[in-house]
């Protein structure tokens, strides 16, 4: 799993930070890409790096602020431009729907690719052959969503070195023993595949939240998680100002992250009073509630690994 955030500013563009979009890639799913958010310019910011709007397969809305769906319509119309053709599915609050399908009929987009649009609410969940993604209600001006996003447990691996030393070689049976079946052996004894397969791998787990001030929900979705991808829009003495505006602090993100046991911390949302240096002193802050803390820029990628 790999994530790119093509825009981490608040509210408006800046020079350093575009608004708000997550591209989450998936290296091993013939590199299908999940999309969070889609604020204005970000087909722009897409060029400057390696992912194909045709490889897009869900795009997932957090709220209906300009900031994280103007550029909802230029991403559509181009992906079919550029010859994307499989399905492509929107989540996102109500209304949702209704301005996709208004901005592509007004501007006589058409679309050479089937797209559905589900409303989610508080009981919205989707499964994969591979993932689970739920969502819940965030505390924002309107109705906001966060998603958790649970990669299912894999398979332990196979014992190959105790086959081996039974003189069992290389083939199909590794096959079959690897999905758990009982194998007869050609001298009458038999191998139970249970028995050879070491403990499950976890799957990952990654929570990303869209605006909120901190409140259970968010921590809900957070708990035990690989990474917490979490708004960060002001420092902590403007406390005030980001819960007036539905907003959090640094250190009310980093307060989540250690409520909910995650592992990792991202901060993004932010602010375009902090440029440069100064918004090194967001993360400084939530480092001293969660010390594995780190600050998104435009265009960086990090990557979720198994443990």
């Amino acid at each position: 799993m790999e994530l790119t955030f093509l825009g981490t500013g608040a509210g408006v563009p800046a020079k350093e930070r575009n608004v708000s979009a997550i591209a989450l890639k998936f290296l091993n799913n013939n590199g299908a890409v999940w999309l969070f958010d889609c604020g204005e310019a970000t087909q722009h910011q897409i060029l400057h790096t390696s992912i194909k709007p045709s490889k897009i397969e869900k795009i997932f809305i957090t709220h209906l602020h300009g900031d994280h769906i103007f550029g909802l319509p230029g991403l559509l119309g181009s992906r079919s431009f550029q010859g994307g053709e499989t399905e492509l599915t929107i989540y996102g609050p109500k209304g949702i729907k209704s301005f996709v399908e208004t901005a592509l009929t007004v501007s006589g987009t058409h679309l050479k690719y089937p797209l559905k649009i589900e409303e989610v609410d508080e009981e919205w969940g989707i499964e994969t052959s591979h993932y689970s993604v739920t969502s819940a209600l965030l505390e924002h001006g309107i109705p906001c969503f966060g998603y958790r996003v649970v990669e299912k447990d894999q398979p332990g691996e196979l014992n190959v070195k105790r086959l081996q030393e039974m003189g069992i070689a290389p083939g199909p049976i590794y096959r079959e023993l690897k999905e758990g079946k009982k194998i007869t052996l050609p001298d009458g004894s038999t191998l139970d595949g249970n028995t050879l397969i070491g403990p499950a791998k976890k799957g990952r787990i990654i929570a990303i939240l869209g605006d909120t001030r901190v409140c259970e929900n968010a921590v809900n979705l957070s708990k035990s998680a690989d990474l917490v991808i979490h708004e960060a829009t002001f420092k902590s003495n403007e406390h005030e100002l980001a819960h007036r505006y539905f907003h959090s602090t640094a250190k009310e993100a980093a307060a989540v992250a250690e409520k909910a046991g995650a592992k990792r911390l991202i901060l993004t949302h932010i602010s375009s009073r902090y440029q440069k240096e100064s918004a090194l002193e967001l993360v400084n802050e939530a480092r001293e509630n969660f010390t594995n803390t780190e600050i998104a820029s435009d265009l960086a990628m990090y990557k979720v690994e198994k443990e």
